[in-house]
Order: structure tokens, then C-alpha cells, then sequence
């Protein structure tokens, strides 16, 4: 699989801090055996993130992009925004899922505003800005990761394993 890594951050784009999500999210990507392609730290500005999501999606073709940061309440946190400008559909479920399992952790989590969602053949997820929290998000979603690329790709996911329990597919 193919993969992008988005940091939304002001201040890692001016080079004030060093991007420290990015680099976690990528390790972790390439752990799995995904082909990171593409790391990229943008600004907290809508028009740019929407562009960035277009571009790894549409032309580099990634089958996942994940962004880190801009997912909260402060007036520059438009990830989420600019997020559901480019996809087609969201994928609540695994929203739901981060959500939850990141309020096991802190009761902050109930702040984070993070989209998942699908252009194309791609699924775009949004986790927080702390390399904590991008690892608790991505042990959330890693196990369906696979699968969720096959659907959108229109493979049979279910063709290398024997579930008693198998969506129809009509």
C-alpha cells in the first residue's frame, strides 16, 4: 500500500519546532510494511490542507493519507474543514472508534474533531498533533487498514481468509 503523512502545523511550516508527529506516523506506516511515499508539513490553512488531500489523493494516488494535527478547538484547526471539502463519504465508524478508545486515555479526547473519510480510492484519516495520540489513533485503525483498501479498490477482502460471517455483496 501506498501512504501520505500530512503535518498541519504553523509552526513546524515556518520551522519555529521540528514536525514530531510526522516522522512517528511514518514509522509506524513503514512498520506494517506500507510504502510511505510522501511526508509533508503544511500550515493551518484550509485551502492548502484541501489541496495537499486533492493532490496525494488524486494524482500521487496514495490509497492512505493521514494527517496529524489541526484537529482541536483552537481558531487555526481546520483539518477536520478542510478534510470534508475533498472526501466523497466519511467513515464514522472508525471516527467513532479513535474517539473511544482515545477516551480511555485522556478525557480530552472528547475534544478532538477528527474526520476519516474516502476520495476516491483513498481513505483520509485526521488523528491530533502529539506523537501520544497519533499512536494510540493509528493502534486503532492499523488492524483494519488492509481490508479497508481492498473494499474501496473493489477486491474481495474476505478471498485469503474463511469468515463464517461475510457482508453479501450485492
Amino acid at each position: 500500500m501506498r501512504a501520505a503523512v500530512v503535518t498541519v502545523s504553523d509552526r513546524s511550516f515556518r520551522g519555529e519546532r521540528p514536525d514530531v508527529s510526522g516522522p512517528v506516523l511514518k514509522q509506524l506506516l513503514e512498520e506494517t510494511g506500507t510504502d510511505v511515499v510522501e511526508v509533508v508539513v503544511v500550515p493551518d490553512d484550509p485551502a492548502v490542507i484541501a489541496q495537499t488531500l486533492i493532490r496525494l489523493t488524486d494524482e500521487v494516488q496514495c490509497a492512505l493519507v493521514f494527517t496529524t494535527g489541526g484537529t482541536g478547538l483552537s481558531p487555526r484547526d481546520t483539518t477536520p474543514e478542510a478534510t470534508k471539502q475533498v472526501i466523497d463519504k466519511g467513515v464514522p465508524g472508525m471516527e467513532e472508534a479513535i474517539r473511544q478508545e482515545s477516551l480511555k486515555a485522556t478525557p480530552l479526547a472528547m475534544l478532538s474533531r477528527g474526520v476519516v473519510g474516502v476520495r476516491g480510492q483513498t481513505l483520509i484519516c485526521n488523528f491530533p498533533g502529539s506523537p501520544k495520540a497519533v499512536k494510540e489513533c493509528f493502534a486503532v485503525v492499523e488492524p483494519v487498514l488492509a481490508h479497508a483498501v481492498k473494499l474501496l479498490r473493489d477486491e474481495n477482502p474476505y478471498a485469503d481468509t474463511d469468515h463464517a460471517c461475510r457482508p453479501s455483496r450485492s
